[in-house]
């Protein structure tokens, strides 16, 4: 019998920097749900990767002085990183930069073009650049985005426009009628009464004013603006065809049976991405999960804030399983959840330390004590063991039931309730009571196996969540039987086998070791910060005064680099041909640890035109181009905004 397809994914992280805790829950969670539905027998796809154009990556790029495809290859790099590292088993890491992905949206941009459903016309309005949104006036909240609460600017430019006023009712209707579409419900009723029911209007879908994007093949002046060219990604890598010839995965796995997204790019996923499937004639996805925020403290994490805490630095400071299970355990489904590090050491030493370890260590020292850890059951059961088998057989059960809701903390709720009912019932038999009288060995045997068992369901259960905890339990238990099938009735662990040496599961933490140790690392990081700003300062004092007339003598004019080739004599020199104004010159500079030859042909710079001509390591060098250095050392070039002639003369 086949196995049932579902195919979830995370939005794909935007390449604008490193994520942090609040951005990787999303990926965690996404995981947790794949792994159960693993586990409970389907086959799942689940997907994920980065979003890696747009006006802010071309910015950012300019201002770390490299191109954008190297900016983005860095970030994405380390997006995946930070994936690895939560332990997450995604089937596919993609890129919007794959030239795959970018041919499958040029189709689509057309087939939407050429049916009619996008238009030329020119921009007029508000843009937020972090948010890559539009907004009208009227949607401003005090004249700055309503989404991220920055600065907008007005912007003014040709632009194609797709139509979703033309599906707007379509949607809403679909949306009545499938009330599960949207959730959390609160979710569905934002964007109900806050976009559809006033009135979509026409989203632009191309730009002119940025270059990195995917080109508009039939009017290359223009890019596809981000939003159609990271959305399709649900698609186009699984092998959606325009012209109806779709790959395999695409005619197993669609439509997806969850999005799940960060509730700020709920509208994105909600209004634009169904409108542009129902224009390409499409199934929609089944679900799209709005998720909520991970803030620390009380307030939402932000790099402007300074209040940024990274996924590795926890891992590094508690394990994966222990800040997988902060994440999953401490959001809940509709609200935002919060993160201290007082409240993560509380939940390690009180849940996993002090009831599901402590069950699973003297569960199995008691076994090896007594019965040299080899499991008998002769079922000497009593009135007392009841409750647990029965809270053993129906707790897979009640978490399947939070599971296909996508409520995974009440889920893990469940798991750890187990776990502790499992400690009450060794309070209630008391098995070093029963080990001292001869004719209760086979009471104690049951009673120990009866732990055991539940003890080998939890491990099953809590995988998904928190997978080398799980595998340490059963590898413990020294059982065969780990499939969600052996756990749905009580007594699948078998007789006669001998459990493996237990081992700590979770260490305790010291609360005041732990924050004196990252209260150390933030002075240190604090105190680096300082020698930084103080060398800047020192360095901007040290420049010294010239007059008027001194910089009246330099010559500053406009380059582009034509050619640019490594010296060949010289590792740390590259050797340049710029056209200043109708002139070629051949400029040699000692940047090659920094820039690769290719990343700069094209590239607009500034060039000190009058400087005496020098030989450098037999090549002659006809001026010098201008770069500016950060406290890091990190080279970028001084350029012009805007593609303007070479010659022109900087003032």
């Amino acid at each position: 019998m086949s196995k049932k397809p579902y195919y979830i994914s995370t939005a794909i992280a935007y390449t604008s920097g490193k994520p942090h805790i609040g951005n990787t829950y999303e990926i965690v969670l996404a995981d947790s749900i794949a792994r159960y539905k693993r586990l409970t027998g389907y086959d799942v796809y689940f997907q994920t990767g980065t979003d890696e154009h747009g006006q802010k990556i071309e910015t950012k790029a300019n201002e770390a002085g490299i191109t954008p495809q190297k900016f983005v290859d860095n970030v994405s790099e380390e997006i995946h990183r930070i994936w690895d590292i939560m332990n997450t088993s995604y089937d596919k890491f993609v890129r919007t930069t794959d030239p795959y992905h970018e041919k499958k949206v040029q189709q689509i941009f057309k087939k939407l073009y050429e049916q009619g459903d996008i238009y030329k016309d020119e921009y007029e309005g508000m843009y937020c650049e972090p948010c890559e949104s539009f907004f009208t006036e009227s949607q401003l909240i005090d004249g700055k985005c309503p989404d991220c609460g920055r600065e907008v600017s007005y912007e003014k430019e040709e632009a194609y426009f797709f139509k979703l006023s033309k599906y707007a009712d379509r949607l809403m209707e679909y949306i009545e009628t499938h009330p599960e579409f949207i959730q959390p419900e609160s979710r569905k009723n934002e964007m109900v009464n806050n976009f559809l029911k006033p009135g979509l209007k026409d989203l632009c879908v191309s730009r002119t004013s940025f270059k990195w994007g995917i080109p508009v093949d039939f009017d290359p002046g223009h890019v596809v603006y981000v939003w159609i060219d990271a959305l399709s990604n649900y698609i186009t890598f699984l092998g959606y065809d325009p012209d109806g010839n779709h790959e395999e995965n695409y005619n197993k796995y669609w439509p997806a049976d969850v999005h799940l997204i960060g509730k700020d790019i709920l509208r994105f996923h909600t209004l634009y991405w169904p409108i542009m499937l129902m224009a390409l004639d499409l199934p929609l996805p089944k679900q799209i999960f709005g998720h909520p925020w991970l803030l620390l403290g009380e307030g939402k994490m932000s790099k402007s804030k300074g209040n940024v805490i990274y996924a590795d630095d926890l891992v590094d400071l508690f394990g994966v399983d222990s800040v997988r299970y902060y994440l999953l355990r401490e959001m809940p489904f509709a609200q935002d959840g919060t993160l201290t590090y007082e409240q993560l050491i509380d939940r390690i030493n009180g849940e996993l330390v002090n009831i599901l370890g402590n069950l699973v260590n003297r569960t199995i020292a008691m076994s090896k004590k007594y019965f040299d850890s080899i499991v008998s059951n002769p079922k000497d059961i009593e009135d007392i063991d009841n409750e647990l088998i029965e809270l053993t057989e129906k707790t897979p059960l009640l978490v399947e039931e939070k599971m296909n809701e996508l409520k995974v903390a009440d889920a893990i709720n469940l798991i750890i309730a187990l776990a502790r009912r499992s400690n009450k019932y060794i309070d209630e038999t008391m098995p070093w009571v029963l080990a001292k009288e001869e004719d209760k060995q086979d009471r104690l045997r049951t009673v120990l196996y009866n732990l055991l068992e539940s003890i080998r369901v939890i491990g099953v259960l809590i995988t998904p969540f928190l997978p080398e905890t799980g595998e340490n339990i059963i590898k413990m238990l020294n059982t065969k039987n780990s499939s969600y099938e052996s756990i749905l009735k009580f007594g699948g662990l078998e007789e006669g086998i001998t459990l493996n040496k237990a081992f700590v599961l979770f260490n305790r933490l010291d609360a005041k070791e732990v924050l004196a140790k990252i209260d150390k690392e933030d002075k240190k990081e604090e105190k680096t910060q300082k020698k930084k700003d103080k060398k800047t300062k020192k360095e901007v004092e040290e420049i010294s005064e010239i007059s008027i007339d001194d910089f009246a003598k330099v010559d500053l004019r406009i380059g582009k680099i034509l050619s640019a080739k490594k010296h060949p004599d010289a590792d740390k020199l590259l050797v340049f041909e710029v056209m200043v104004g109708s002139e070629k010159r051949q400029i040699v500079s000692g940047i090659a640890k920094y820039f690769t030859p290719e990343e700069l042909v094209g590239k607009n710079v500034v060039v000190v035109a009058n400087l005496k001509p020098a030989k450098l390591r037999g090549e002659i060098s006809q001026g010098m181009i201008l770069l500016a250095e950060d406290n890091d050392g990190k080279l970028t070039f001084i350029t012009p905004e805007e593609d303007i002639e070479s010659g022109l003369k900087v003032r």
